[in-house]
Parts: C-alpha cells; sequence; structure tokens
C-alpha cells in the first residue's frame, strides 16, 4: 500500500515509523514531514492544513490509505473531503472532531450523556463571565470554546488571573474567533492520565496507559507546554480503573455521538483527571497525542496499519486484543530556549547518531530540518538543525519505569544544541505510585 501520513511533528515521526514496520505498507509520503521523518519516507512540502493541495497530491500519487496527525487538518473536514472523492483516510470527520474543537459541543456531550468531568458554565459575554467568576472564586478553569494551539487552557490560581484570562481570550482575542465563547470551570485535583482508544464507532480497542508532563519546568512548574515528556503504562491507572474510565467515558462518549448521527471513526483520546470521587474527563482529542504517542507506539508489537485500515472501513471488530510489549517506556521531551514562548531557531544539533544508536532507544524528531554538508559519492554527511519549539522527543525502553527513565535520560546527555531544555522529572510520578497497571486486552 501506497501511505500519505499528514503533519510534522513528533507523534507523526511515530506513526511514520511504526506505519513503515507494517507487512501492509509499500511506500510512505508524509506531508509535509521533518528531518528525521525524511530518513524513512518521502516528505512532501504540502502545509498540513492545505487540504485541497493534499487531496490533489492523493489523486497524483494513487494514494491507498491516508493517516492524519494533526487537529486543525480534522476540523477543516478533510476526512469529508477525502471521502467524497473515494479515499480511505484515517481519523473523524469534520462534526466528530468538533469533540476536540469546540470545547462547548464537548462539555455538552458530557452534559447530555452523563461523562463524568468538572462542573461548568459556558459564556458568551465577558462580563457575565466576570461576573460568575468572582461568585465562583478560584482556584477554577478557564478554556477558549476552539482550538488554540494547545495554549486555550488557563488554570487561574486567583480570581484576578481568570478575570484577566477572559479579558485575553474573549476582548483582546489572543485566540482569535476561538475566544467568542469560554467555559468556565471547576479545577479539579489529582493525577492526570491519557486514555487512548482506536474506534470505528462500533468496536472500541484500547490503546495503553500513558501520563503526560504539561508544564515546562521541573516539578509540574512553569506554564503549559504541548507536553515536555510522556511515559507508559501509567500506575495508576489499574485494570479496574481502566475498566471504569471506558465504561463511564469512552463508551458513553461514543454512544452519545451515534445518537447524535456522529460517525466516529479514529483515535479518541481522553485527557482523565483521577480525583477522590472517581475519573472525572478534563478534555477530549480527536487525533493521538503528542508526546504520548511517542511513548505508547514503541511498546505496540501489532500492526498499527491494520488496525487503521479496519477502523476506515468499519471492520473493527475483526482486531482481536492488542499486543504489547511489558516493557515501560518513557519520552523526555528536548525543547528550544524559550520554549513556550519566543524560541531560537537554526540551533545545530549534536549527537544525534550516538543517541540513536543505543540499545532501547528510538529518537523521534519534532521540530528540526537538515541538510547536506558533505555529499561524497554515494555518501551524504547531514547536520541537523532546530526549526521548533519541541524539537526532539527521546524514548526509551527499560523492564519498568526505572530503567526506562535510566536509559531515557542517558541518551537525552548524548544530545545537545544551544539553549537546549528538558525536564529532569519525567516518570517521577510513576516511581511514587505503589499501583501496578497492565496492558489493556
Amino acid at each position: 500500500m501506497r501511505i500519505l501520513v499528514i503533519g510534522s511533528g513528533g507523534r507523526e515521526h511515530a506513526l511514520v515509523w511504526k506505519i513503515n514496520q507494517s507487512k501492509l505498507c509499500d511506500k510512505i509520503f508524509c506531508a509535509p514531514g521533518n528531518a528525521g521523518i525524511a530518513q524513512i519516507a518521502e516528505c512532501v512540502d504540502i502545509k498540513a492544513d492545505d487540504i485541497s493541495c493534499l487531496l490533489d497530491f492523493a489523486k497524483k500519487e494513487r494514494i491507498d490509505f491516508t493517516v492524519v496527525g494533526p487537529e486543525v487538518a480534522l476540523s477543516f473536514g478533510i476526512v469529508d473531503e477525502f471521502r467524497k472523492s473515494g479515499f480511505k483516510i484515517f481519523g473523524p470527520d469534520k462534526k466528530a472532531a468538533a469533540l476536540e474543537a469546540s470545547k462547548v459541543f464537548s462539555k455538552e456531550i458530557m452534559a447530555k450523556y452523563k461523562v463524568p468531568t468538572a462542573s461548568f458554565k459556558i459564556f458568551d459575554d465577558p462580563d457575565e463571565a466576570k461576573k460568575y467568576i468572582e461568585q465562583m472564586g478560584a482556584p477554577c478553569v478557564v478554556k477558549s470554546d476552539g482550538l488554540a494551539a494547545g495554549k486555550g487552557v488557563i488554570v487561574a490560581k486567583s480570581i484576578d488571573e481568570a478575570k484577566k484570562a477572559v479579558t485575553s481570550i474573549m476582548q483582546e482575542k489572543v485566540f482569535g474567533a476561538s475566544g467568542n465563547k469560554v467555559v468556565i470551570e471547576e479545577c479539579l485535583q489529582g493525577q492526570e492520565a491519557s486514555i487512548l482508544v482506536i474506534t470505528d464507532s462500533k468496536e472500541v480497542v484500547a490503546l495503553a496507559s500513558a501520563q503526560d508532563h504539561k508544564r515546562v519546568f521541573d516539578n509540574d512548574q512553569g506554564p503549559n507546554t504541548g507536553g515536555m515528556g510522556a511515559y507508559s503504562p501509567a500506575p495508576v491507572v489499574t485494570r479496574e480503573l481502566f475498566k471504569e474510565i471506558l465504561e463511564k467515558v469512552i463508551y458513553r462518549t461514543i454512544d452519545g455521538l451515534a445518537r447524535e448521527g456522529i460517525d466516529y471513526r479514529g483515535v479518541l483520546y481522553a485527557g482523565i483527571m483521577l480525583t477522590k470521587d472517581g475519573p472525572k474527563t478534563l478534555e477530549f482529542n480527536v487525533r493521538f497525542g503528542d508526546p504520548e504517542t511517542q511513548a505508547i507506539l514503541p511498546r505496540l508489537k501489532s500492526d498499527l496499519l491494520e488496525v487503521m485500515l479496519a477502523t476506515a472501513e468499519q471492520k473493527l471488530g475483526r482486531i482481536r486484543n492488542l499486543e504489547w510489549d511489558e516493557r515501560a517506556s518513557v519520552c523526555v521531551v528536548c525543547a528550544a530556549g524559550g520554549y513556550p514562548g519566543n524560541y531560537a531557531k537554526g540551533k545545530e544539533i549534536f549527537g544525534l547518531d550516538k543517541a540513536s544508536k543505543m540499545k532501547d532507544i528510538v529518537v523521534f524528531h519534532a521540530g528540526t530540518k537538515s541538510r547536506v554538508v558533505n555529499d561524497v559519492g554515494q555518501r551524504q554527511e547531514i547536520e541537523y538543525e532546530t526549526s521548533g519549539g519541541r524539537v526532539l522527543g527521546v524514548t526509551g525502553l527499560g523492564k519498568d519505569i526505572k530503567e526506562a527513565i535510566d536509559k531515557t535520560y542517558a541518551a537525552v546527555k548524548e544530545i545537545s544544541f544551544e539553549g537546549m531544555h528538558y525536564r529532569n522529572d519525567i516518570g517521577g510520578k510513576a516511581l511514587m505510585t505503589n499501583c501496578k497497571a497492565q496492558n489493556p486486552g
């Protein structure tokens, strides 16, 4: 099969890396891709949200199957357009993608179908929103309705901070039309877990649990980011808890969407807060998480392409339980100086070859580009440099979380570029958890 993967980050590198292992795969294209993806796929200079050009490319290259990475393309309706033209594609259509593209829609679905979540109210008037904040008190959470590149959720520790968030989102329009409405909700306390499943709207296949680290600095300090690292499995998600989340969150949501006439096919990602009152849903994403994917896929022994193809064809029932590596994994993100704020690009990256050759290590590229510095016959010398905020994701496998942490950080220490920073405590929460996670199935 000729495969097209859409996107350019670490998640897409992990997807290309895993799909490339499939017996069904003959050739992979990636649009636009990155320097790491270019090692195993043909990168195409088309933006991930340029649906018209992507469709033209799929026709020209006779693409058999397309996999969509980022949420923006899904929210723009890429799946609808590809299906209309007779192409098989993995991901939810535009209606289903509203589960991530609109916080308002998501919360209304949860309320209607009794999916456990934080109490909330929706506002389209900033003054009314601020009045409610004064009544509610702090801490609280302010969310812009639409997509905001992972920056539209503000956990406000004070009333003043919450009101400033409303001003920024609704009046200053820092996220544009995404801030026409806001959701204000209670601030849940507990550990957060990432639960991802693949569904064809009828059947559900669960992926291994993971835990993400959003804050930029150690001990969960500093501003939120797209994710500074992850590990899998999450020991705090026991088999019993996993079953409860599937029943109360995943199944109710998929069934609720079906009752609304929405046929959900693809990945459904639930961010879950494990509170003293049980698991509650923080948010839904309609695609693979980043960097959770970089932690989960190296543990997956089953053929991912086969599973995704069955999903697109609504034949997921033919897939039995997935097979998992019993080892744990840890992914540490190496970020550019200044991230998640303004950051420099074009910094040369050193040590990639050495880190990539270490046992049980996979280095996923995110914000990288390459250039040929010496081309002699059949041998090219390539240099890599930074081109994004999250530059690399280094994933290590170990017999347990502790060994995976040690292996991953040993590889991270081999890599360097000017301004590089990373968290030193990825996986630390797992070491403090007495529970033992089990793989789904």
